[in-house]
């Protein structure tokens, strides 16, 4: 039976219209496959025609595969008017328009705005003109990563896929967007780790569920979504003494996150403190929620302005903004009603004994089971009565105070009776005299937490919180665990919003203090020069000495949340820092003890400027040029007298390259000192002949040379070490002190390049600080924030200090400039060359060692 006839099919080579798309640029095999839709090469051969394209010189192929793409975008389109269409072909032959993402969006402008089109309107709309540096890319892609709290390479795409959303990225090159995201989190979380090729599993016991092993090359999941965090109680789980409570609570939530962090305005943060901020922040910026700052000013005696101040100024230095600021004083009214009607119910009565006699009652010296105050059992009227007193300012301080009746049966120390208020007689910072009683920590904090729907913590500093699924979610220390239950005690007895609570494992550094009153007492004593020494693990001393935020929000992040302790060595910490200034930190030649070296066969006017650049794998840092002329100045840990086979730097005879320098030079002899026979200057050759060997070690230098301002002389070079000798110091802890933990050099020299750098260090900074402060102004003013006029604000100015200029002082170290330091230049109008002036006293601080220096012998 023969086969049925079938039409042979068309070749698409020969259709006619595949010479008129060739004739415009296009390659065979792109015109082809453009010829396979009649409806796009209808169009691509009426725009061919009707402008000339064919008769005109060639685009380049990517012009004519623009073209391709306006075709296709036409043919999706409603109606493109005629007017529109030419603009559009106008602008990509014209090179205007340069990816088909701009086309696309060219083709809907045209389409809904009618002639005359507005240029500047139309060129902002589609991207025309679009510029940004590789390195303002990489500011944007850094902080977004930050302020969406990413922690790991498992959030590569999400990242990729987010940054498009910002408006100062939507044009940038997909592809160099995908490359900055990748070097961004190369820096911030190390080199991705290659996928291990798998093996035969061993075999499992049918019984036993196979558990993700630590290699498994799955992505890793956000520290926000698994873990302790991940494994947080979902809505309905957390049970309430009123159904309705639940309702309300979801009501005003809208299920989205709110989260606050809630410092105690006594003393400076810590670093325990930046992981409570980046879980309470993070977590809700995670989750697409909000986060309070709320303080915990209960304490007139303890608190002081410049506590608030820095504190705000530390959480924004960290990149986080608060959704409100708010103050456990806006609710002193409403808690001390609270406590009227806790009387009311018989759940408190006002105490009058001494604070000896609660501390016996309760057993805490004998051990014995607690005994009920004499003033437990007064008649409810009688405490109204006392309590008034008490507001009235009738008793003095410790005379009467305010208890909770609770249950003193229980095994829990925390449901003994705690002292809800107390008379105090020290003027408020915001109430000033108003109030003579004031509320313990105990009493407030669950209760406004339900004020504010979001939950609390225990005594600060180690303890945050969080809320998630609409539902509120109170973190603490793991040694708070008893206080779960008076502080559940207290919203059922007011029948309020019970929050529920779970306790973390707080955060250790080993070697170092976090204990306020510690470390006020190294202050008052004057073993460190305040709460900003750079030898302390305060926040604002981690920002003097120079240690980036972004690096600190890098460390917390891969400690992860549980309920174990983690003892952290200081060495894991200084590795983080270390590696985020890797990739970071332009690096400059730097000689920290300068020895004189005069090459004896170079003019005395010889002059040679260097381009260099200031990252060897990152271009986006830029260059710098230095001098090299006849005399410069090598590290005197680079020389020594006595040679040796394993030794390859300068010796007497020795032949050694210079950093990017164009020449080695080769030591021919050396001058002494006469009274301490220390060598103080070499007389060099410099080897620029053919015949040279390449040496085998570089050492780095600076040049004299007066009129270029080389080389940039440091008056102080800090070096901090451990403060304590031990990596636990004890109770004794100020005989511990290492008297030897500061270390000054004097006469550091480091190469001209500083000085533009440290301009466009403290430029950047502040442009970023000012756009960040009017961001967070123009959010507050539409959100409701504390009514008081003494909020504080950190302003741009108090964000951006001489700490943001950092560098790599090449094989030496991480230096930051310090705050003593005064550099004049650096406040002079844009345009005009920093030079050093009279007056200008440079001290820079080590951030952090290079790994190389514990066994540098080379």
């Amino acid at each position: 039976m023969s086969k049925p006839a079938t039409k042979e099919k068309a070749n698409p080579a020969q259709d006619p219209v595949v010479p008129l798309l060739k004739s415009i640029g296009l390659s065979e095999a792109k015109a082809v496959e453009a010829a396979k839709s009649p409806k796009i090469a209808a169009e691509l051969k009426d725009i061919i025609e009707t402008y000339g394209l064919h008769t005109k010189e060639k685009l380049d192929d990517k012009q004519a595969g623009l073209i391709v793409a306006l075709a296709g975008a036409i043919v999706k389109a409603d109606k493109i008017p005629e007017e529109g269409r030419a603009y559009v072909v106008g602008k990509i032959v014209g090179g205007q328009l340069k990816t088909v993402d701009q086309v696309t969006a060219a083709v809907k402008y045209v389409e809904s705005h009618p002639a005359p089109i507005d240029d500047a309107d139309f060129d902002k709309s589609c991207g025309v003109g679009f510029s940004i540096t590789a390195g303002e890319l990489y500011e944007h892609i850094a902080k977004y990563t930050t302020d969406a709290a990413i922690a790991g390479w498992a959030s590569l795409g999400q990242v990729i896929s987010g940054v498009k959303n910002i408006p100062e990225l939507r044009w940038a090159n997909t592809l160099e967007v995908k490359n900055t995201v990748e070097k961004v989190f190369n820096d911030k979380f190390g080199a991705k780790e290659a996928a291990k090729p798998k093996g035969k599993e061993p075999k499992k016991a049918p019984t036993v569920k196979a558990e993700a092993s630590a290699d498994d090359s799955a992505p890793r999941k956000s520290v926000f979504e698994e873990g302790f965090l991940g494994a947080l109680h979902k809505p309905g789980e957390n049970p309430q003494i009123r159904p309705e409570f639940r309702e309300q609570h979801l009501a005003f939530t809208g299920g989205k996150v709110f989260t606050r962090f809630p410092p105690e305005p006594n003393g400076y943060l810590h670093i325990g403190h930046s992981k409570a901020i980046f879980v309470s922040f993070g977590y809700a910026a995670h989750h697409g929620g909000k986060c309070y700052l709320r303080y915990d000013d209960t304490n007139p005696e303890k608190e002081e302005a410049q506590y608030f101040e820095s504190i705000l100024e530390m959480v924004r230095w960290l990149g986080f903004e608060p959704w409100k600021i708010t103050y456990s004083s806006d609710y002193f009214q409403r808690l001390y009603e609270l406590a009227v009607e806790l009387i009311k119910r018989d759940k408190a009565y006002v105490c009058h004994c001494t604070q000896e006699e609660i501390k016996a009652s309760r057993g805490e010296k004998s051990g014995a089971l607690p005994k009920a105050c004499v003033h437990r059992t007064r008649p409810i009227s009688e405490s109204l009565a006392e309590f008034q007193k008490m507001k009235d300012g009738f008793y003095r301080p410790k005379e009467a105070n305010l208890r909770m009746k609770m249950d003193l049966e229980d095994g829990n120390p925390q449901m003994w009776d705690l002292t809800a208020y107390r008379v105090l007689e020290t003027p408020h910072h915001r109430t000033h005299d108003k109030w003579k009683i004031y509320p313990t920590y105990d009493y407030t904090h669950c209760l406004v937490d339900s004020f504010e729907n979001i939950s609390s913590v225990l005594p600060f500093p180690y303890a945050f919180l969080l809320l998630t699924d609409g539902l509120r979610h109170s973190l603490c220390t793991t040694e708070f665990v008893a206080s779960r239950q008076s502080y559940e005690w207290l919203c059922d007895a007011l029948e309020v919003y019970k929050p529920r609570q779970s306790e973390f494992g707080r955060l250790n550094l080993e070697g170092t203090i976090m204990s306020k009153r510690k470390i006020l007492a190294l202050v008052q004593k004057g073993y460190v020069s305040g709460w900003d020494d750079p030898r302390l693990y305060t926040l604002i001393a981690l920002r003097r000495r120079g240690v980036p935020p972004g690096a600190i929000i890098s460390f917390v992040s891969t400690l992860g949340v549980s309920t174990a302790t983690s003892s952290i060595e200081l060495a894991r910490f200084e590795q983080t820092v270390r590696h985020y200034l890797e990739g970071t930190a332009p690096r400059l030649l730097m000689v920290l003890r300068p020895l004189k070296v005069t090459i004896e066969n170079l003019p005395e006017d010889y002059l040679l400027m260097v381009e260099k650049p200031l990252h060897p794998k990152v271009a986006a840092l830029g260059t710098t040029t230095i001098p090299f002329t006849r005399t410069i100045y090598i590290d005197t840990e680079d020389f020594r007298l006595e040679d040796s086979k394993d030794y390859f730097r300068l010796a007497p005879g020795k032949t050694v390259g210079l950093f990017q320098a164009p020449h080695p030079i080769t030591c021919t002899s050396y001058k002494t000192d006469p009274a301490s026979g220390q060598v103080v200057e070499l007389i060099c050759r410099l080897e620029d002949g053919a015949e040279v060997k390449k040496p085998k070690a570089y050492i780095q230098w600076v040049a004299e040379h007066a009129p270029s301002g080389s080389p940039v002389r440091v008056d102080e070079t800090r070096i901090f070490h451990q403060l304590f000798k031990s990596g636990q110091p004890s109770s004794d802890f100020l005989d511990d002190v290492d008297p030897n933990s500061l270390e000054v050099i004097r006469g550091a020299m480091v190469e001209t390049g500083f000085w533009p750098l440290a301009k466009r260090a403290l430029t950047e900074a502040r442009r970023e600080g000012k756009e960040r402060t009017d961001k967070a102004l123009k959010d507050n003013a539409q959100t409701e924030v504390s009514s008081d006029d003494d909020t504080p604000r950190a302003t741009s100015e108090q964000l951006v200090g001489n700490e943001c200029i950092r560098f790599q002082g090449l094989r030496v170290a991480y230096f930051a400039v310090d705050k003593d330091s005064r550099l004049a230049c650096l406040d002079e109008a844009a345009g005009v060359e920093p030079v050093r002036k009279q007056g200008d006293y440079i001290v820079l601080n080590r951030i952090v060692s290079l790994k190389e220096d514990s066994g540098k012998t080379a």
